[in-house]
């Protein structure tokens, strides 16, 4: 048998004619489309292979027609969402463009096999369309308040001392991101068909176990706290703080203290603070002292927060204090290099508060404090508080409220200017000051214990009683105090220069202590007829003494005893007898 021969000449024409044949046409294939939209495209199920960019865009304008709601539908209940409210806006030319980009990215290898495939898979674009994002949400966030059913979570609680926990209820909500998604697939492809509304089950309840053992926690933590410290603000967190943190697995929940942190943060973060000084005839009419900006480092205090937070509940300790982590950033101008008088730096800080004041006196404190700002204290000299206030009456401004005059609780002028005094001599002792003249008032005001232990009050009338004390320090000090009406608190804060004096009270010991007399009914012809408003609350009669020292450099300097003596007081009642309004 013969066997044919190949011949290599002509398996050569034949094998380049099968490469070729199929480039040629692939080659008209292109030249062909090379201004239209490839073969098997569709925007919305409008086919447009074969159409120029702008014949696209006519053909979708004729096919596609802008509707008018988005149906919805859950458990049989139909919702709908207008288009126009949401401002929904076909664009077409963009649309057409998008097709016609099909297969041209510039990447030849991928657009080489998108155009042999095309013809064979179909491709179906979605119109390029645009919404009111914010529109959109609320008319979706509407739809989800009709279904939902909110999920309790589980929470703590102290009740009268005894820990009560809510082990919380599952719920139903609407997952609004993915409906999102549904409406937005259903507007780029024309789909008119009822959107079925995606919800999901969250049950967050806890069982028995989860929440005996969330009581035991938060048992731990009942009575204790956590004293977040910065510069001369303290934020307190303590049982009722706590237990939203307290998560079910054991652990704390990140997210709300995250939460947390950022409302800390939000109260203290500052931009840094130039120096303002205004000096005129002999009183400093404008003062801002130079203060660094303040950033709290969230991420650290959140750790601290959830590391102390472990320490309460796992020991015995009651009270944790920490600081504050804070990153800081100078000013671009120190306070002593603004004046020429001394002034330099904060040298003593007093608080008080008077929650529960009649706007009477909360007026009162306001002028009283008013007459101290700006006031310079010159080296060596003997400051006079009455002298500063001057006339407390009727014509200087000031108003009835109640003061304490013979022994009696009565409306006179001026009722407030006692706040004022306290707040000071608080302020003296945290700077070190000489204090030549003080009084206590006649019994325990509960004002000046709000924030305080007993027997740090001074009491002014003029004459006497007076509160007086001595500027020993090298420079002038500068008087600027503050009233908050909201937080009913009264700062006041002395600038001057540091010699480097450090002052120290001790704990005040009380002795002798009275029980009160009974209640006492006092007529008060502001208040209509029926009302009783309590204005004192009972208090023993007490001695209470106090060592304050100052010193510098090792030594002692200056030290003092103060003794108070205050009489037993009953409570005390305003009982209106004017007229009913």
């Amino acid at each position: 048998m013969v066997k044919a021969k190949l011949n290599p000449k002509k398996l050569s024409k034949w094998s380049l004619l099968s490469i070729v044949i199929p480039l040629a046409c692939f080659a008209l294939y292109n030249l062909v489309f090379s201004d239209k939209v490839f073969p098997g495209i569709s925007v919305a199920g409008v086919y447009l292979g074969g159409l120029t960019p702008s014949q696209a865009t006519k053909t979708l304008g004729e096919k596609i027609k802008m509707r008018a709601t988005v149906l919805l539908s859950y458990g049989g209940q139909d919702y709908q969402i207008t288009t126009t409210e949401i401002g929904l806006n076909y664009h077409l030319e963009e649309s057409a463009w998008a097709a016609y980009e099909t297969a041209r990215s510039g990447n030849i290898l991928f657009d080489f096999i998108q155009r042999l495939t095309l013809p064979f898979t179909k491709s179906n674009l979605g119109l390029r369309i645009s919404v009111d994002e914010n529109k959109l949400a609320t008319e979706i966030a509407a739809v989800s308040d009709q279904i939902s059913i909110p999920p309790v979570y589980p929470s703590v609680k102290a009740v009268a001392g005894e820990i009560v926990v809510d082990k919380g209820k599952s719920g139903t909500i609407v997952n609004q991101v993915a409906l999102r998604t549904k409406i937005g697939q259903a507007l780029a492809f024309a789909d008119e068909a009822t959107i079925a509304i995606p919800v999901k089950d969250v049950n967050p309840a806890l069982s028995e176990i989860g929440a005996e053992m969330l009581k035991l926690r938060a048992a731990k933590l009942l009575g204790k706290s956590l004293n977040l410290k910065l510069e001369d603000r303290t934020y307190p967190l303590t049982g009722g703080d706590f237990f939203p943190l307290l998560s079910a697995d054991g652990n704390y929940s990140e997210e709300k203290t995250a939460v947390l942190t950022v409302e800390i943060a939000t109260e203290i973060n500052r931009l840094p603070q130039e120096p303002v000084f205004v000096f005129e005839n002999t009183k400093v009419t404008e003062f801002a002292p130079a203060k660094d900006g303040v950033t709290v480092k969230e991420e650290l205090l959140r750790n601290i927060i959830i590391g102390n937070l472990r320490t309460l509940e796992s020991s015995d300790e009651k009270e944790i204090s920490v600081d504050i982590p804070v990153t800081r950033t100078a000013p671009e101008t120190a306070t002593k290099d603004i004046n020429n008088l001394g002034i330099k730096e904060l040298i003593g800080h007093g608080v008080s508060k008077f929650a529960g004041s009649i706007p009477n006196r909360i007026h009162n404190i306001s002028l009283a404090t008013s007459k101290f700002k700006g006031v310079l204290i010159a080296p060596g000299e003997t400051f006079s508080f009455n002298d500063i206030v001057g006339d407390v009456s009727e014509t200087t401004g000031f108003k009835q409220a109640y003061i304490i005059k013979e022994g009696k609780t009565v409306l006179g002028d001026g009722g407030g200017v006692c706040q004022v005094s306290t707040t000071l001599f608080r302020t003296v002792l945290a700077a070190g000051l000489p204090v030549l003249e003080r009084a206590a008032h006649a019994y325990r005001v509960g004002y000046y214990e709000q924030n305080s232990l007993p027997g740090f009050d001074a009491t002014v009338f003029s004459p006497h009683p007076d509160l007086k004390f001595k500027n020993d320090t090298p420079g002038y000090i500068l008087i600027q105090p503050t009233v908050d009406t909201k937080k009913v608190t009264l700062t006041f804060d002395l600038y001057g220069t540091s010699d480097g004096r450090t002052s120290s009270t001790s704990k005040p010991i009380v002795t002798d202590q009275v029980a009160p007399a009974d209640d006492l009914y006092v007529d008060d012809p502001t208040l209509p007829a029926g009302v009783i408003k309590q204005t004192e609350h009972k208090a023993w009669g007490a001695k209470v003494t106090f060592n304050y020292q100052v010193s510098r450099g090792g030594e002692t300097i200056y030290k003092k005893t103060f003794a108070s003596t205050y009489q037993p007081w009953q409570a005390v009642y305003m009982r209106g007898t004017g007229p009913v309004q």
